[in-house]
Formats: C-alpha cells, sequence, structure tokens
C-alpha cells in the first residue's frame, strides 16, 4: 500500500514538472556577414500551451549591433504543445565579431502569479567588409573602344546644318508675325493646392507601392506630395528645408496651428524610413496615408471656386 501511494506521488510530481517543461533557443541565418548586410536573428520557444509567454526584448548591452526591426511572432501548436518563433533584424556597419547577448523570455503558467525568467544562449557573428588584393593595380572592366573619326559624316552633318539654317530663315521671313497684332488670350483655371495634393494621395494610394515592397519609395512620395502642398497653399519653401525647419515656419502661420502636432509626427516617420533604415510595420504605412489626408483637409481654405486668370498666348 506504501509503495503505492509513493508511485502515485512520484507520479504527479513527474507530471507536473513535465507540464512546466520550456526550452529557448537562438539562432541565425548565418555567422558570417559584409557590412550592412541584414542578421536575421530567431529565437525559439518550446513549452506546453498553458504557459503565458511575454515578447522578448533586447538588452541595453546590444551596443555592436542595431535593432533595425522587430516581426511579428509565428505561433505554431498542437494538442500538448506551441512552439513559438521571434523574428529581429540587426545590422551591424563596423567589421567587427560581434556578440548577441542573451534574450530573456518571461513567462508563467495559469497557476503562477509571478513570471520567471529563462534566458537562451549569446551567439557571434563576423561582420566583414569585401577583401581587396593592394597588391594588384584597378583594371577597367573593359578596355576602352576606339571609334574611328569619319569624314564623310562630318560633312553631311555640315549640310544639313546649312540646309536647316536656310529653311529656318525662309520660314521666319515669309511667316514673321506683325508687332501690331494682339496677343490671344487664353482662359486659364487656377487648381487650388488642396485639391491637387487629394488627388496626388488618391494616385499614390492606388499604385500599391508599400504592399509591393517599395516602402522607402512610398515615403518619399507621400511627404514629397505634403511638402508641396506645404509650398502652393502656404508659400513655404517645404522641398528645401528640414523636418524642424519645416516645424519651426509651420508653427507661425496661423492657419497650420492646427496640424502641428500631426505634421511633426508624419514627418519624423518618413525620416526614420528614409534616414534611419527602419523598417515600419504596416499599421504604419496605412497610418501615414491617414495623416497625410488630414494634413489636407485641415488647411482647406474657405474659397468658394478656381480662380480664372487672363493668359497671354
Amino acid at each position: 500500500m506504501v509503495r503505492i501511494i509513493i508511485a502515485l506521488y512520484l507520479s504527479i510530481v513527474v507530471t507536473f514538472i513535465q507540464a512546466q517543461t520550456i526550452t529557448v533557443s537562438a539562432s541565425t541565418d548565418t555567422t558570417d556577414y559584409l557590412v550592412g548586410d541584414y542578421i536575421q536573428y530567431n529565437i525559439e520557444v518550446v513549452t506546453n500551451k498553458n504557459i503565458q509567454l511575454l515578447q522578448p526584448t533586447f538588452p541595453d548591452s546590444l551596443s555592436q549591433l542595431e535593432l533595425i526591426s522587430v516581426e511579428e511572432p509565428v505561433i505554431i501548436e498542437d494538442d500538448k504543445s506551441k512552439t513559438i518563433n521571434y523574428g529581429f533584424v540587426l545590422a551591424g556597419f563596423d567589421s567587427i565579431s560581434a556578440t548577441i547577448p542573451p534574450v530573456l523570455i518571461e513567462y508563467r503558467s495559469a497557476e503562477d502569479t509571478l513570471f520567471k525568467r529563462i534566458s537562451c544562449d549569446s551567439l557571434t557573428v563576423n561582420i566583414h567588409t569585401v577583401a581587396v588584393s593592394k597588391a594588384e593595380e584597378i583594371k577597367d572592366v573593359k578596355s576602352p573602344i576606339l571609334i574611328p573619326f569619319d569624314w564623310i559624316w562630318l560633312f553631311l552633318w555640315i549640310i544639313l546644318a546649312v540646309i536647316a539654317i536656310i529653311i529656318g530663315i525662309y520660314i521666319y521671313k515669309r511667316y514673321k508675325v506683325k508687332k501690331s497684332e494682339e496677343p490671344i488670350k487664353k482662359r486659364v483655371v487656377k487648381i487650388l493646392a488642396h485639391v491637387t495634393a487629394i488627388k496626388a494621395l488618391n494616385n499614390l494610394e492606388k499604385e500599391q507601392l508599400w504592399q509591393k515592397g517599395f516602402v522607402k519609395e512610398y515615403h518619399s512620395q507621400i511627404t514629397e506630395i505634403i511638402r508641396t502642398y506645404f509650398e502652393e497653399r502656404f508659400n513655404l519653401a517645404a522641398m528645401e528645408l528640414t523636418t524642424t525647419e519645416s516645424m519651426l515656419q509651420l508653427s507661425s502661420i496661423k492657419e497650420a496651428k492646427n496640424i502641428s502636432g500631426l505634421t511633426f509626427n508624419f514627418l519624423t516617420n518618413a525620416d526614420l524610413v528614409k534616414f534611419a533604415k527602419f523598417k515600419p510595420l504596416e499599421s504604419v504605412n496605412n497610418e501615414m496615408m491617414t495623416q497625410a489626408n488630414d494634413i489636407v483637409q485641415n488647411t482647406i481654405p474657405q474659397e468658394p471656386a478656381p480662380v480664372e486668370e487672363q493668359v497671354n498666348v
């Protein structure tokens, strides 16, 4: 009877230990990179289905590498366990041997009130420049091609030029317009700045640039549309100004004060993508289009209709 009780107790203890099993491993797509290459760093967590995990974050000791983007976790489940893959994109811009420190994973079961911690092993990657042989001379890809001079073509071009000059003089003398003639006036409709901007934003949205992978081009074009709108709407040289300079000048314009915070967020997100190699989430790309339309809609002037101008032709 005692043996049966001990066996049942051990069975319960083993079952409880197995129920709390969790393993963490880290890996990269390779260990050898060129300067500026993207490093695909993955953390795989295998655990039971009743374990709750928090999104892992990199420690401050990640000084040799830069964190470019954080990918959405991929979860695979079966009847008893689940596997979660956390993806990160890193990059190094110096020729070094960089160590990726251990990353802490916080977890707890349904019975726990506090989170426990487990970490993966550290990884080392080598980053280097392209090997260049200093002993060899710099050579052209192909040798220069010498094109022989053709005198016949030169004479033909001279003859054609003389004929063209003679015909031009004849046409000028034959059909010269008298100075006393009245110029023809043409009625031109000046399109308002906000109409042009909204049309450009609609066309950009239809192109679906960021959905096709052209994220940087998308952010460059959408900021160019808004900066062009600022030039036409507020007579502001926005295409030649930085984000800080643009915000300083917009703050002094009465009609633009209500879009100050919105414009700062819009231009800052675009600068991160264009200059800081930031890879935005899909929600950020969608928000950029919403913010651009809000900037235009909130600064539409109270004008009844497009202005007609008289232009001499």
